[in-house]
């Protein structure tokens, strides 16, 4: 990587090739966002880029940026080539850099951290995200019912080994409109900060906050 020579190029944005490993989702909301932060401060923050072997330009951090910029038909913007990296370096650049306009698609990110050649407690010292949420990231199954190794009914269930590996929690994903995303997010923040549930990582604590809810529901 070229650290001690870096500097600010200029390019074309439909030049920068998209990476195939980007985990960072962005709603139309925050794409305008990001379209007007140009119009107030312009491209201030470089595109951050690697080259390939074939010479071309592929994004490691930005590339909601540069498609803004081509949406605004923007000619050229700011880069910063890395120069010729190898993919481990280039995906963990990418994960530095992610921007917090969007959020992760928890499948996808476990699959990228997944092929890193990185110890989980090195990748929590350096990414934005903390032990914990890594450790439930990778603790994340899909469940088929007919793939459970479930007893028959005359086996008893007890027999069953008490020093088996219990997972204890699961990660699950729900689509939301995205006029009701801001108020979804408010009242779970709330019911968290109201009843105390700061104790485990930031995930858990959602989760706990949303059985807290349908169990109120549940009670009326």
């Amino acid at each position: 990587m070229k650290s001690n020579s870096m500097k600010i190029e200029w390019e074309s944005p439909s030049n920068l090739k998209h990476n195939a490993w980007n985990t960072n989702i962005v709603s139309p909301e925050n794409e305008v966002k990001i379209e007007e932060s140009i119009d107030r401060y312009g491209m201030f923050k470089p595109i951050l880029v690697r080259r390939l072997n074939d010479d071309s330009l592929e994004i490691l951090g930005g590339a909601h940026r540069a498609e803004a910029a081509i949406r605004k038909g923007i000619e050229r913007v700011p880069i910063i080539d890395l120069g010729n990296i190898s993919d481990d370096k280039a995906k963990e650049i990418s994960l530095v850099d992610n921007g917090r306009y969007g959020t992760d698609d928890a499948i996808k990110l476990t699959e990228l951290l997944s092929s890193l050649d990185t110890e989980h407690d090195a990748l929590a010292s350096f990414l934005p995200y903390s032990m914990s949420e890594i450790d439930s990231l990778f603790a994340t199954t899909s469940i088929a019912l007919e793939d459970l190794d479930l007893p028959d009914e005359e086996e008893d269930p007890e027999i069953l080994s008490p020093t088996a590996n219990i997972q204890t929690h699961q990660i699950m994903r729900f689509k939301v409109p995205i006029e009701d995303a801001e108020s979804v997010t408010e009242a779970i923040e709330k019911i968290m900060v109201n009843n105390d549930m700061t104790e485990s990582d930031s995930l858990t604590n959602a989760g706990d906050a949303l059985v807290w809810l349908i169990k109120q529901y549940q009670d009326n």
